[in-house]
C-alpha cells in the first residue's frame, strides 16, 4: 500500500504542525481550525450555481441547535441530506464543511442540512447524535416549510460526523422513525475500541494518527466502558436489520479503513444494500483535495452518484 506521490509533500507538511497538549481544548479546536492544511475553502473547487444558504434555529426543549440549509432553485419538492461534519467529535464546523454541502446542494440535487452538533468535551456522547436525531426528526417534521419530500430524507457526514450519522440512523429505527431512505458514510468512525488493524497500520505519518483518534474518543465518551455502545460504535451494534441502504467510502492509507468496510460487511450480512468505495493511495481527509487531485475528484463523484442515485431509489443497485 503506498500513499500517492501528491500527498507526500501534504503529509511532510502536516508532520510540522503541533498542538500544545497543555492547551484546553476549545483552544486546541481554535488552533487545529487556523492550522488545518485541508481546509476545505481552499482545497475543494468551488460548485458553481444559484444557492440560497439559511440557517435555522431548532428549540429543543432545553438546547436550540442551529441547522444550515443549503437549496438551489428547482421544484418546490425534492429530497433532502442531512449532513454531520467531520473533526473527530471535538472540532469541526458547520461553516467549514460548507463547501462540501453545496457541492451535494447542487451536483445531487437535493436539499441539503448541515447540522451544527454540540461537541466535546463540554457536551460528551450521546449529545452529538441526539442533536443529530432531532435535526432529522425537524427535517421530517417541517418538510413543507424547507420543500422536502418527507419520503425521500438521507442521512451522512465525514469522518466522526459519519459515525454520528450511522449512529442516528440506527436511532431512528429503534425509536420508529422518521424512514430514512439511504446513508452516505464518508471514512466514517465506526468503531471507538480502535480494534480494528488499520488503526496500528497506519498509526503515525498518515495525517491522521491513532494518537490523535484516542484523544478524540477520550473527549467524546470519556468512560471507555460506554465506548462499545451501538449509538457510539455502530459496527458493534447487535443488530444491524431495518437500515436503509448505505454508500461507504474509506481511504487505503486510513487509520479508519478497516472499521469502515467491515461495517460494510456487517451491513450486508443483515441484508442491507451497501456498496463500499475504496479511494487508492489517499489517506483520511484527501479525497477533498478535488482541486488538485484527479483521483478526489473520482471520489467525490463517486459519493455524489451515490446520494443522487439513493435518494432518487428505494435501493441502491
Amino acid at each position: 500500500m503506498t500513499v500517492r506521490k501528491s500527498l507526500r509533500l501534504l503529509l511532510r507538511l502536516a508532520s510540522w504542525v503541533e498542538s500544545s497538549d497543555s492547551a484546553r481544548p476549545v483552544e486546541q479546536r481554535r488552533a487545529s481550525a487556523a492550522a488545518s492544511p485541508l481546509q476545505m475553502r481552499t482545497v475543494m473547487r468551488r460548485a458553481r450555481g444559484p444557492l440560497s444558504i439559511t440557517d435555522h434555529q431548532v428549540e429543543l426543549g432545553d438546547r436550540t441547535i442551529t441547522v444550515r440549509v443549503y437549496r438551489s432553485p428547482g421544484p418546490q419538492q425534492r429530497p433532502a441530506h442531512v449532513f454531520l461534519h467531520g473533526g473527530a467529535f471535538w472540532l469541526g464546523s458547520v461553516a467549514e464543511y460548507g463547501p462540501l454541502c453545496r457541492w451535494y446542494a447542487l451536483k445531487a440535487g437535493c436539499v441539503v442540512v448541515s447540522v451544527d452538533y454540540r461537541l466535546a468535551p463540554e457536551s460528551p456522547y450521546p449529545a452529538a447524535v441526539e442533536d443529530a436525531y432531532a435535526a432529522l426528526r425537524w427535517v421530517f417534521d417541517q418538510a413543507e416549510m424547507l420543500g422536502v419530500d418527507a419520503r425521500a430524507i438521507s442521512i451522512g457526514g465525514v469522518s466522526a460526523g459519519g459515525g454520528i450519522a450511522a449512529a442516528t440512523a440506527i436511532v431512528a429505527r429503534d425509536r420508529g422513525g422518521p424512514a430514512l431512505r439511504f446513508q452516505l458514510l464518508e471514512i466514517p468512525v465506526t468503531d471507538l475500541t480502535l480494534s480494528q488493524p488499520s488503526t496500528q497500520e497506519f498509526a503515525e505519518g498518515f495525517l491522521l494518527t491513532r494518537a490523535e483518534l484516542c484523544e478524540g474518543y477520550g473527549f467524546y465518551v470519556p468512560d471507555p466502558g460506554r465506548r462499545t455502545d451501538p449509538y457510539a460504535s455502530p459496527l458493534l451494534a447487535a443488530d444491524l436489520k431495518g437500515l436503509p441502504p448505505a454508500f461507504i467510502l474509506t481511504a487505503e492509507c486510513d487509520p479508519l479503513r478497516d472499521e469502515g468496510e467491515a461495517y460494510g460487511r456487517r451491513l450486508e450480512g443483515a441484508g442491507v444494500p451497501v456498496r463500499v468505495h475504496r479511494a487508492s493511495g489517499h489517506v483520511h481527509g484527501s479525497t477533498y483535495l478535488t482541486r488538485f487531485m484527479p483521483s478526489a475528484r473520482a471520489a467525490l463523484a463517486a459519493t455524489t452518484a451515490a446520494l443522487a442515485e439513493g435518494l432518487a431509489t428505494k435501493e441502491l443497485r
